[in-house]
């Protein structure tokens, strides 16, 4: 089991790291890396006898993180019709 979320957090950092078009494909590999993250912090607090309390703090500030990248996202849709990122400059933000 733990073999398995190694590699979907390897995966994860993989697509990341070469994805260089979208915006969009960057943000997904990295709710992916935070759903694996949050998977094995479950099970690992599960199997030892831990409060979940832990657990649903830290699925609060992923879906907050990920509201975050979707309106960052929107308003770079908005401004520059598109979310490759060759579109964006840093001296245009």
């Amino acid at each position: 089991m733990n073999y398995m979320m190694v590699f979907f957090m390897l995966s994860g950092i993989i697509v990341f790291c070469s994805s260089r078009n979208h915006i969009l494909l960057t943000l997904l590999s990295l709710e992916f890396m935070v759903l694996s993250v949050y998977l094995l912090l479950f099970l690992v607090m599960l199997i030892y006898g831990y409060e979940l309390y832990f657990s649903l703090i830290f699925l609060v500030f992923s879906v907050c993180e990920g509201a975050l990248g979707l309106s960052i996202l929107v308003k770079l849709v908005r401004s520059h019709g598109d979310d490759y990122l060759s579109s964006v400059s840093i001296l245009s933000w």
